[in-house]
């Protein structure tokens, strides 16, 4: 008998029972990004039992994945245990589990306690935080030959692959395979596209200069490809003119209104015709959380939830949907999926329970307040638009190093952070240069 069916068969015969439920009511919030978190530390006051639900053990700092990816910062330091972060609220637990089922009937979830065994929670309340995954589009196939940048792990790969690119560019005599060593190839010009390819450009031009003997790092060929007309689509035409620009100056060519036919071991295929790379990474797509179509409510064209003006699920009493998995329309336009929206998301859906579990009336339904968003494209270098405000260069730099630095989740990480900056800002140096020994790359 398989692996699989044997534990197939433990899983059935193993109850399944239901965690009794206190006098308290319980709010169970599965997801803790930054929605889920903001919905579980605004309710520390609330009196109630708060049970927070993730399959991993940490919440990552999104927006500073990428230099995890290109060698600027360590994983520990965008990172903190979701145990450490709420140590101090005594009304919450955390599960280190996942979530197999949904029923907003009889209230409860499934859930996988990674040990082979499957329990039932009850719930009062529900809140859906699990944001997104990545998307290829309906080619799947793509995944093996094109990471996308979405967690810790992901990241540790795709540093793996980029500094392996190069050992193995010094290591061959054939000209035609040094260049499609050094080729690099993303897909999707959104900010993570942009901010990585620009990472990438200044680690090759600045951090491995002088490393290698047979072969100039500064030769990469770094390539950004966009279906859409221009990178940084979300963006104000004339910030996202500006991006391109700084994009040319670091040495990314920047190709626009192409198609990913297909991507293998040789390459990315564009209009018919072969980009040879040994290494592509996916910027692109993303989609949400297989969550979402457990609770059997309507959805929008992308798969998000579509909520009601109380971050709701209607038809659903006491079920929330908040983050990148909800699709939420404010003044016909909708709510990006941005960081600041779903903190702003989590806090307001915690407000509403807590008015609800004290009898009072319910908050004004949600409205998102716009704080302007941000890309940074290498050294000295971002991009700010907020309101009427268009910003870019220096000042917007500066600006964006320091949100990015008091917005992170610990003492520790800010006091990290803020030494690696400095010393790669002076030196040009990164000290995360490491290839992971347990992972393989495919090509």
């Amino acid at each position: 008998m398989s692996e699989t069916m044997e534990l197939a068969r433990e899983r059935e015969l193993i109850p399944v029972p239901v965690v009794p439920q206190g006098t308290k009511k319980r709010i169970v919030i599965v997801g803790a990004g930054f929605a889920g978190l903001a919905a579980a530390q605004a309710l520390r006051k609330c009196d109630a039992e708060i049970v927070l639900i993730d399959r991993r053990n940490h919440h990552i700092f999104q927006p500073l994945l990428y230099q995890v990816a290109t060698a600027v910062l360590a994983s520990s330091e965008i990172a903190a245990p979701i145990r450490q972060l709420t140590r101090k609220q005594k009304n919450l637990s955390v599960r280190w589990a996942e979530v197999k089922a949904v029923d907003v009937v009889t209230r409860t979830i499934e859930v996988d306690y990674h040990n082979a065994s499957l329990k039932k929670i009850s719930f009062d309340y529900l809140v859906v935080a699990t944001g997104v995954q990545p998307s290829y589009f309906g080619h799947d196939e793509f995944a093996r030959y094109a990471p996308t940048l979405k967690t810790i792990a992901d990241a540790e790969l795709i540093r793996t692959r980029l500094l392996r690119a190069y050992e193995m560019a010094e290591t061959t005599d054939d000209a035609d395979e040094r260049a499609r060593q050094m080729t690099f190839v993303l897909v999707g010009a959104g900010p993570s596209g942009v901010e990585l390819a620009a990472s990438m450009a200044q680690l090759a031009t600045v951090t491995l200069r002088s490393n290698f003997r047979k072969i100039d790092p500064a030769q990469t060929s770094i390539l950004l490809i966009e279906g859409g007309k221009r990178v940084l689509p979300s963006y104000a035409e004339s910030l996202s003119k500006k991006a391109a620009t700084r994009l040319g100056r670091l040495g990314v060519k920047v190709m626009t209104n192409a198609i990913v036919e297909k991507v293998n071991e040789q390459g990315v295929t564009v209009a018919g015709r072969l980009i040879k790379s040994a290494t592509v990474f996916w910027t692109a797509g993303i989609a949400p959380s297989p969550i979402v179509k457990l609770l059997g409510g309507e959805t929008d064209r992308a798969g998000r939830a579509c909520v009601g003006g109380f971050m709701n699920l209607a038809g659903a009493d006491g079920v929330f949907v908040i983050g990148d998995s909800s699709s939420v329309i404010q003044d016909g336009r909708p709510v990006p999926g941005v960081a600041q929206a779903a903190i702003q998301q989590g806090r307001y859906v915690a407000r509403y329970i807590a008015a609800e579990i004290k009898g009072r009336s319910a908050p004004a339904p949600f409205r998102y307040s716009d704080k302007g968003s941000m890309a940074v494209i290498g050294k000295n270098f971002a991009i700010l638009e907020t309101g009427h405000i268009r910003m870019s260069g220096f000042l917007a730099w500066l600006a964006w190093a320091f949100v990015h630095m008091v917005a992170l989740p610990q003492r520790q990480n800010r006091m990290r952070v803020r030494i690696q900056w400095l010393w790669s800002y002076f030196t040009g140096q990164r000290s995360s240069r490491l290839m992971s020994e347990a992972q393989h790359p495919a090509n």
